[in-house]
């Protein structure tokens, strides 16, 4: 099969773009996805994305990690919404698009793209500086001092594989505040099984474990966001008894390059 791609990145999120709204890909077994994602066999990339046509929305995001599994990936769904943009609905800005977690709203602008992210009604406090939340993935947030020297792929294999979380995987984050009201981070992903350059829901996670544990007075936040591969940032409401809502995750997406590969 020969297959005809994009790829986009989001602050170092990489991914395999494909158009599907033809269906010729919907075929496309779990094999040949990990080894499209492969960095030395492949083409390279945290995951793969067929774009899918949609009854009932501009379009669907299809997620897969470079392992093959599935999840909703936030950068993957912002570098969607940029390569719809530029490929397929051409016309527009706003979109309405579906993915695993639910229907999300997309915005795009030539400086970044703005995706809505599920409400958050719940965090689980593991001990003072280190919360359990789901924002379309699961993730594991500890915050600390010094990320930069910490060893992230060592730790968050530790805690990815541990008891607790080892059937169903999870995403590991270490935080440090900049000292004002923005975040660095650093993320070990479940289905990369690595650490990457950025990672879209971690970053959402770690925002609102931020306000959960510093600023809770705060009703309205918008948290800039540093990871490895560029700068993020996100905004939300937050209501003491229904939690976070009006989420939104802003960055960069952008094409990297084109071409084609033969899947034998």
């Amino acid at each position: 099969m020969k297959i005809t791609f994009q790829k986009y990145q989001g602050a170092g999120n990489d991914f395999v773009m494909l158009d599907n709204f033809s269906g010729q890909y919907d075929e496309l077994s779990i094999s040949a996805i990990q080894q499209l994602c492969d960095r030395r066999f492949g083409i390279g990339g945290d995951g793969l994305i067929k774009i899918n046509r949609s009854a009932e929305f501009d379009f669907e995001v299809d997620y897969y990690n470079s392992d093959g599994s599935k999840s909703f990936c936030g950068n993957g769904a912002r570098c969607s919404v940029a390569f719809v943009h530029e490929n397929i609905l051409t016309d527009k800005k706003s979109y309405t698009f579906s993915a695993i977690d639910g229907v999300h709203t997309g915005e795009y602008s030539t400086e970044h793209v703005t995706i809505d992210m599920r409400d958050v009604a719940q965090i689980e406090v593991h001990g003072d500086l280190c919360f359990e939340l789901n924002t379309g993935s699961p993730h594991y947030i500890q915050f600390d001092k010094m990320i930069d020297e910490k060893n992230i792929v060592e730790l968050g294999r530790e805690i990815r594989y541990s008891e607790r979380y080892k059937e169903q995987g999870i995403n590991v984050n270490w935080v440090e505040s900049d000292g004002s009201d923005g975040l660095k981070i650093r993320t070990y992903e479940r289905g990369v099984e690595n650490e990457t350059l950025a990672c879209g829901t971690g970053v959402t996670a770690a925002a609102l474990a931020f306000h959960h544990r510093f600023y809770t007075e705060h009703k309205n936040m918008y948290v800039p966001v540093k990871a490895k591969g560029g700068d993020l940032a996100v905004k939300f409401s937050f209501h003491p008894k229904t939690g976070y809502s009006n989420i939104y995750l802003i960055g960069p997406a952008e094409y990297v390059f084109k071409g084609e590969a033969e899947i034998v």
